[in-house]
């Protein structure tokens, strides 16, 4: 049995070789060399054009050769009839219709969160200067007064309480018109949920 599966291994290897040997296949089937000598044929082709210097036919033609040329790759040069220019253009993946208003300001620490990221520590309000002391989710601490900006959406402070604070922000939606709404922040009694 041994013997047998060896023979048939054999020969089936001998069928193969025979299959992929240059002067086996199929009659119309290129050959080996036939790939090699286009190869070479290309390459000369290739390294004639390099040298040679190209004619100018007409004034249409200097201008498509002003912006076309040829990129070396891994097959061989590919010519460009085309190369797009981003300079001095807008992003074409953003919409032309929404864009947001560049701050002659830069933003505060308060106005990089959320006011539900914000709590509210400390309040002085009996006195004709009324303060917070407002939190940041990082620990930190910050003494507000009315007239202060604070939350990512253009947050103004316009009145202290006893147990608030109550804060303008001023939202634009994607066709570029402005709306306000008051938040009320309030002291948190209890830490529990």
């Amino acid at each position: 049995m041994k013997t047998v599966t060896t023979a048939l291994a054999i020969a089936f290897a001998a069928v193969a070789l025979v299959a992929c040997s240059d002067d086996g296949g199929s009659e119309g089937a290129p050959k080996i060399a036939d790939m090699d000598a286009e190869r070479k044929r290309v390459a000369a082709e290739i390294k004639k054009r390099k040298t040679e210097k190209p004619q100018k036919v007409a004034k249409k033609e200097d201008k498509k050769s002003e912006k076309s040329g040829t990129v070396d790759t891994a097959l061989g040069p590919v010519e460009i009839d085309y190369v797009y220019d981003a300079r001095n253009r807008r992003d074409p993946f953003r919409s032309a219709f929404w864009s947001q208003p560049v701050r002659a300001t830069p933003r505060g620490p308060l106005e990089h969160y959320e006011l539900g990221q914000l709590a509210i520590t400390a309040i002085v309000w009996d006195s004709d200067r009324p303060r917070a002391l407002i939190s940041d989710p990082t620990g930190s601490a910050y003494v507000v007064k009315e007239g202060s900006k604070i939350g990512k959406n253009d947050g103004l402070v316009i009145h202290i309480g006893d147990n608030l604070v109550l804060v303008k922000e001023t939202y634009i939606d994607f066709a570029g018109e402005q709306s306000t709404k008051d938040v009320e922040m309030r002291i948190r009694t209890s830490q529990g949920g």
